[in-house]
């Protein structure tokens, strides 16, 4: 437990744990408006500590943590929950989706932000020792990313074991320095009052409503409590929360309220002037630490998502690259790492410091927390089957909450709020063809579909010529006969004397047992279906099921062994079900995914590919 919760220091908690780098700063920030004034500053700090309790300890900790997919989290498995609550209720199953999809789009603008503003704002601590080095910020800050993307290649297997020790050391650090400013300044402490954070909102108004698009930094994060579920486990997370991270957050936000009490001029740079001068260059080092682990965890998330999104049929095949030999969840998929980089780069050039990408980073966050909220009704209502009225005011309660948060960063749109959700519409887009448009393939299929019992029975009245090995076609869910058999039988006149019909389905859930993975059926003539189920963060390694497929009576020899796969080509046609432009992009997409041999881990020099067209 001790070491589980360790780890998740590191991992879960690296995002929410660098906020006090600029959370407080960004709050009084001249261009919004709000005067730095005792008053005020008591409430911010007190919405800050009661945000974290409320936001953090009760919702994601207490009630969204329960919500898991066997054991997985996140909002990909919350989505798939969500959707197998509801069952077959179509508007009610669309809704979901479109919540679920939109959710995890804003999730890559999220972390595209999170990299460039927390390494970007602990750099900035080099212009609190000398304004000479503020030229210097945005080069390190780009040299530092770079560096970051390029080592993904290798995995965090061997620097992973000290992103633990080392986070636990800015917690540690954190804590410190918040004590020693609260006691040089102990009426900061009256912030722990709650009527401090409503009365904030009675003297400010609509200023203290835009507030919120800055407090919510605080609480940026906040969604990898859930993600991570599934590496650590809910009692870790639980445990790092409530003993490391929430008392080190919550001291260090009261300090620098205190700090700010008594030295109001150091609004500048609150985090980096805790401890004066002499502090400023190994609270940098210590924060660009951390600030990278916090962005390495950020990117392990984005690839961990675009694996799930695959398997789960929202995006194209793509070359995944497994970084650890003891580790099934640590991959890399560089066509996602290169791309992040690019957007990362321009968001660090094109805003050029933490207060202007500031802005930009709530709505992306809050939006998430949003769709978070909605989708745990519907499971906690229709699959735990709670009561109606506790349903509605356990969730009702954070909607309205979230749905503050949101409202108040909408307004920061024109301000840099338009970035994330740009990135987060073209992948909600891109999703969304791509489901829409394998449907369109799976109609078209569908129409023309031969229905495989009928046509053994009349195959074998005349059999063609068999020939020796084992032949096996990849038939996709509710396929008729195979294209690539229809060929071969049509060029080649021969049939092997072993034939297999192989129909993988993704499951809605994380795992699913090995028990109930393989299912096979004996045709008669030579010829089996079998039926393989995954969930979707297994590893669909058709060579490994097969060889599981012995103790089920049915074994292979990999050198006698012949896969026959269709490579199809997709051609948009005018009147179809999508926009033209939709069927174009979606061509695109087809025509770079990766194929499906090189995807189920099939060996390429036992593949034969046979070609077919489908219109959309």
């Amino acid at each position: 437990m001790a070491g589980l919760a360790l780890a998740a220091i590191g991992i879960v908690y690296g995002d929410i744990g660098t906020s006090p780098l600029y959370s407080l700063k960004t709050v009084f920030d001249p261009a919004h408006g709000l005067p730095l004034t005792p008053a005020n500053l008591v409430g911010v700090v007190s919405l800050i500590f009661w945000g974290l309790s409320v936001i953090v300890s009760f919702k994601y900790v207490t009630l969204v943590l329960r919500a898991d997919n066997r054991g997985e989290g996140g909002i990909m498995a919350l989505l798939a929950l969500a959707l197998g609550a509801v069952g077959d209720r179509r508007r009610m199953h669309l809704g979901l989706l479109l919540i679920g999809v939109f959710g995890a789009s804003l999730f890559y603008g999220d972390s595209v932000i999170t990299p460039s503003i927390s390494v970007l704002s602990a750099i900035e601590g080099l212009e609190v020792a000398t304004p000479a080095l503020q030229a210097y910020v945005v080069p390190l800050t780009i040299v530092v990313l770079i560096c970051l993307y390029a080592a993904q290649r290798h995995g965090t297997a061997g620097i992973g074991r000290w992103f633990g020790p080392v986070m636990l050391v800015w917690f540690a650090a954190l804590a410190a320095m918040g004590v020693l400013n609260i006691v040089r300044s102990p009426g900061i402490l009256v912030a722990l009052n709650p009527w401090h954070a409503v009365r904030f909102f009675l003297d400010n108004r609509s200023l203290g409503f835009l507030a919120l698009g800055a407090i919510v930094l605080a609480f940026t994060g906040a969604e990898a409590l859930y993600a991570d579920m599934g590496h650590f486990g809910r009692k870790p997370i639980r445990l790092a929360w409530f003993a490391v991270a929430f008392p080190a957050l919550a001291l260090n936000y009261l300090g620098q309220g205190g700090l700010l009490l008594a030295r109001p001029d150091a609004i500048a740079n609150p985090f980096y002037q805790q401890l004066g001068s002499w502090s400023v260059y190994p609270l940098v080092v210590l924060s660009t630490i951390a600030t990278v682990i916090a962005s390495q965890a950020t990117i392990s998330g984005t690839f961990s998502m675009t694996k799930e999104a695959i398997a789960l049929g929202f995006l194209p095949r793509m070359r995944t690259v497994h970084t650890s030999e003891r580790e099934i969840g640590q991959v890399y998929l560089p066509v996602i790492n290169w791309l992040q980089l690019i957007a990362v780069l321009l968001a660090v050039v094109g805003f050029g410091s933490s207060d202007a990408l500031a802005s930009a980073y709530g709505i992306a966050v809050t939006a998430t927390m949003l769709a978070t909220t909605i989708l745990t009704y519907f499971v906690i209502r229709y699959r735990w089957r709670m009561n109606l009225l506790l349903c509605l005011g356990a969730t009702g309660f954070f909607f309205v909450i979230d749905a503050a948060f949101f409202s108040a960063n909408v307004l920061k749109l024109l301000h840099g709020g338009w970035f994330p959700l740009t990135l987060g519409v073209l992948l909600f887009t891109l999703m969304l063809t791509w489901r829409r448009g394998r449907a369109q393939m799976f109609e078209n299929l569908q129409k023309h579909a031969i229905p495989l019992d009928a046509f053994l029975e009349s195959l074998f009245i005349a059999p063609p010529t068999r020939v020796a090995g084992t032949a096996i076609f990849l038939r996709g869910e509710s396929d008729g006969v195979p294209h690539a058999m229809l060929h071969n039988l049509l060029h080649n006149k021969v049939l092997h004397e072993r034939v297999v019909f192989l129909t993988v389905y993704i499951a809605d859930e994380p795992y699913v047992d090995a028990a109930s993975r393989i299912r096979i059926t004996d045709l008669g003539h030579g010829c089996h279906q079998v039926d393989v189920k995954f969930g979707f963060k297994d590893e669909p390694d058709i060579p490994g099921i097969l060889d599981q497929c012995a103790a089920h009576g049915l074994a292979f020899d990999m050198m006698q062994t012949s896969f026959f796969v269709a490579r199809q080509t997709v051609i948009s046609t005018p009147g179809g079900g999508m926009a033209p432009w939709r069927e174009h992009l979606f061509v695109a997409m087809q025509r770079n995914a990766r194929d499906a041999a090189d995807y189920y881990r099939i060996p390429t020099n036992r593949v034969i590919e046979l070609g077919t067209q489908v219109e959309i």
